[in-house]
């Protein structure tokens, strides 16, 4: 038998009633931003912003393979991180192109490239350690 010791016990259900409120409270939240959001914005550093995605992307793949091949547990997590932000940039890159070629292009990506990355870490994230 394992004992737990009673900080532990207490700290989780806090936890959970935290994420589980936090998540109740954004959905108002959307319905305020999808009210209020302008449809176009001009974004100052808009180059920064995709290029700091793509760099994270870089090390979540490079480092979720780095740990997968040496068999160590962390590639879970890392696999999980990576494959949301993939999800994530797809998102991102088809909702924010513009009609078009660029629309294409980036449905195409997220087809081909992005959103299968993603169910390749999400299998490596839910698979049972060895």
């Amino acid at each position: 038998m394992t004992l737990v010791a009673p900080q532990t016990r207490i700290r989780r259900p806090r936890l959970a009633t935290l994420l589980t409120g936090a998540g109740v409270v954004l959905v108002p939240w959307m319905v305020v931003l999808a009210r209020t959001l302008p449809s176009t914005v001009e974004v100052s550093n808009w180059p920064l912003a995709w290029i700091g995605l793509d760099a994270g992307l870089a090390v979540g793949l490079a480092g979720t393979g780095v740990l997968l091949r040496r068999g160590d547990p962390r590639a879970q997590v890392a696999a999980a991180a990576t494959g949301a932000l993939l999800v994530m940039d797809a998102w991102f890159d088809v909702t924010t192109s513009a009609p078009g070629p660029q629309l294409a292009t980036a449905v195409a990506l997220a087809a081909c490239v992005e959103l299968p990355l993603a169910a390749g870490c999400a299998v490596v994230a839910t698979r049972r350690p060895s």
